[in-house]
């Protein structure tokens, strides 16, 4: 017989007050697990372990695709995508419970056997404890639907109901429990919101902690202050890029889901390994004590495709890196040092492989504690960091670092050399156009064309333009700061009507002139002029 209209509608009901179900015991169980893991460590919450799983393995192609696509939102994309997968499945797991209470439970259990995998996985996971919150949250929401479920029972006519393997987890009776549904329901949401709210101001507490730590310390004055920027290096062009890069601006591309907030004041540096004689363990107050430098550096992601906006220019304060090694009794692979390779690892679990020749051969490569005159930014690596001119940032530029060991290329392969990025990395020769901005429209008669080009620690000695296919002609070149920063250029140009490509190349001190061959960002760096087409009026 076939159900009438009532039967019907009290189906579409509970089914929707089972998915409800799973979609409260979800929210729940990620409240739990998110409260724990503010004690444990907050990088061991689900979302972030599987979030931060996936992260690393993904093929190196796919992510330089989300970071095109996405720029510095690829991160909010990727939870984004997490949660909704975790929705579908708690609204399916829900409608499960109706009919199979148990199966239902255990799929949640399974997906926090997933989250605890993924946490104890990481990298940066130094303990079994990691996998305590998904652990917890998978058994609060487990029991929690398997509660709901029974209080939801299928509208089964008395004629047919029958006994069944399940007995009350089929629910075989005509009505509903109603009352027992909507107080559990409520309690849950309550229970749910106070765990959150909790979770929230205990991982604040440490993030303010970490913050007040930033916020009350003044860096002492440099020992050795950069020069003075030169007034000539900023050209007076609308649209081109600031010389110096305000740290609200500055590029941040990291596979850091959370950002690590660290107290100064109990972070440490270890620094140990192939060749270190003497190994040390620095406080933030031992480097403070020691003498500061201040340099203008540009940094470069290896992910900037030609003409892309993941560089930028910064004053950077910090120690000598060569000098802290040295104390430690390590040698450069030219003078007999064992080591070849430098491997800094970050809080976050990331692992960057410098060539040590590199770090110590007279560059101003800096363990750096601040930015344009500011202690570093929590986005870009405080309480400390390195920088090395010259050197793309995968293989140089480790934020939130906690410990410098000293191996071989040989020996050890870090992160992103595991995903089949190159080993060593020098930043390639390279050009942009600022303005006029692509698919601009302006006026006939004189357009300045201006940018920005770089070849840090080799320095830029000419830019040319080229419009459409005419001969190049030689930019000027705004006044150099030094050779480890980027170079500002302009050319006034007689802009007739119709469309025009403009396009740029540049060369560097060592007379090499970037080449014209476009390759992509995989395995160290995107080469290739850049081009921009316009329509003049």
């Amino acid at each position: 017989m076939k159900p009438d209209g009532q039967g019907r509608r009290r189906r579409v009901l509970l089914g929707t007050l089972g998915a409800f179900s799973g979609l409260l015991a979800g929210v729940t169980a990620l409240s739990a697990a998110e409260l724990v893991a503010a004690w444990v460590r907050p990088q061991a919450g689900p979302v972030i372990a599987v979030g931060q799983a996936a992260i690393d393995r993904t093929p190196a192609a796919v992510k330089d695709w989300a970071i095109r696509q996405f720029g510095t939102d690829d991160k909010l994309v990727l939870q984004l995508g997490i949660l909704a997968v975790l929705v579908l499945f708690a609204l399916a797991l829900g409608v499960l419970a109706l009919r199979r209470r148990r199966i239902s439970a255990a799929g949640v259990a399974l997906i926090g056997a997933v989250g605890a995998m993924a946490a104890v996985s990481r990298p940066d996971s130094s303990s079994a404890v990691d996998a305590v919150p998904s652990l917890a949250g998978a058994l609060v929401g487990a029991l929690l639907l398997y509660l709901l479920g029974g209080r939801l029972r299928p509208p089964i006519p008395p004629a047919r109901a029958t006994p069944s393997a399940e007995g009350a987890d089929a629910g075989e009776a005509t009505g509903w429990d109603r009352r027992g549904f909507v107080i559990a329901a409520t309690a849950a949401a309550a229970a749910s919101a106070g765990a959150g709210a909790l979770g929230r101001s205990v991982g604040g507490a440490r993030g303010r902690d970490a913050a007040a730590s930033r916020e009350n310390l003044v860096l002492p004055a440099p020992v050795s202050p950069a020069a003075p920027v030169p007034k000539a290096a900023q050209v007076r062009a609308t649209g081109i890029s600031p010389f110096t890069t305000p740290n609200n601006a500055f590029y941040r591309v990291d596979t850091a889901l959370v950002v690590p907030k660290i107290n100064a004041r109990t972070w440490r540096l270890r620094i140990h390994g192939k060749g270190v004689t003497r190994p040390v363990t620095l406080s933030f107050a031992d480097l403070l004590r020691r003498e500061l430098v201040e340099r203008d550096i540009t940094l470069t992601c290896v992910s900037n495709e030609v003409g892309g906006p993941y560089v930028g220019n910064a004053r950077w304060t910090g120690v000598r890196l060569a000098d802290l090694l040295a104390e430690s009794g390590v040698r450069p692979p030219s003078r007999g040092g064992p080591a070849d390779q430098l491997v800094a690892r970050s809080e976050d679990g990331m692992t960057i492989g410098s060539p040590v020749e590199d770090v110590m051969d007279g560059r101003d490569a800096l363990l750096a504690v601040g930015m344009n005159g500011q202690p570093l930014p929590f986005e870009h690596g405080f309480p400390a960091r390195m920088v090395v001119p010259g050197l793309y940032g995968y293989v140089s530029a480790c934020k939130w670092i906690k410990d410098i060991e000293l191996t071989t290329f040989d020996a050890y392969d870090s992160y992103w050399v595991k995903r089949g990025w190159a080993r060593k990395a020098p930043i390639k020769t390279q050009s942009r156009i600022d303005t006029p901005k692509p698919f601009a429209r302006p006026k006939t008669g004189w357009v300045m064309v201006a940018g920005v080009a770089w070849a840090q620690h080799r320095g830029i000695d000419q830019v040319e333009v080229r419009v459409d296919d005419g001969p190049w002609q030689q930019a000027t070149l705004a006044a150099e700061d030094t050779r480890d920063t980027w170079r500002q250029w302009s050319l006034p140009w007689r802009a007739t009507k119709g469309g025009h490509t403009l396009t740029v190349r540049a060369t560097d001190r060592t007379g090499q002139t970037q080449t014209q061959h476009r390759t992509r960002t995989v395995p160290d760096g995107a080469s290739g002029w850049h081009s921009v087409v316009v329509t003049v009026e």
